[in-house]
């Protein structure tokens, strides 16, 4: 089972989300994945993820804000976890948004407050095992410092792509590898 963890003010209508499903689906594993719509609070966020058996034969993969909520989970319940263009620390980044918000594919408004900041600093983890993770970052990403993630997941299988964006714009041609990887944690 693969858990797909969208970003910030994003949904399980984002691109990246709709590539992969589409992706499984033509192998006959449509079954096998999910994107739950994750609320825009930290525990809310956690609380719907963790609706889904975290276990052995689960991977998670996170884009941005995601990989963040992904990193946490993949400490806290020992799972693999695929991590693009990931937040790392969303409590500083993210706050130079604070005040209204509206998910980019819901439309759905709400304010943005130290409240969340100070969830996500809760959910930090101080260090991370490099062997649950594949990160896969693109050097352009206009949001986020990539050099950030390549330390923060050194040991870990790393993918560094020239170019690009937040976006991912190479996501697509991940997606064998990507499998590959969340496959060996079912074994």
């Amino acid at each position: 089972m693969i858990l797909y963890l969208h970003g910030f003010n994003s949904s399980p209508q984002s691109h990246k989300a709709q590539v992969m499903q589409r992706y499984m689906a033509e192998r006959g594993l449509g079954a096998q994945f999910a994107c739950p719509a994750l609320p825009p609070l930290a525990p809310q966020a956690i609380k719907e993820i963790e609706k889904f058996d975290l276990r052995r034969g689960v991977s998670l993969v996170g884009s941005s804000l995601g990989g963040f909520y992904a990193t946490y989970l993949a400490e806290k319940h020992g799972v693999r976890a695929v991590l693009l263009n990931p937040a790392i620390e969303p409590y500083v980044g993210l706050r130079a948004y604070l005040g209204p918000q509206k998910n980019l594919h819901t439309g759905e408004p709400y304010e943005l407050t130290e409240t969340h900041l100070r969830e996500w600093e809760k959910l930090a983890v101080p260090r991370v095992t490099p062997s649950r993770y594949l990160l896969i970052v693109e050097t352009g990403d206009e949001l986020l410092d990539y050099r950030r993630a390549i330390e923060r997941y050194a040991g870990a299988e790393q993918v560094l792509v020239q170019g690009g964006d937040h976006s991912l714009q190479s996501f697509p041609q991940h997606l064998p590898r990507i499998l590959e990887f969340c496959r060996a944690a079912a074994v």
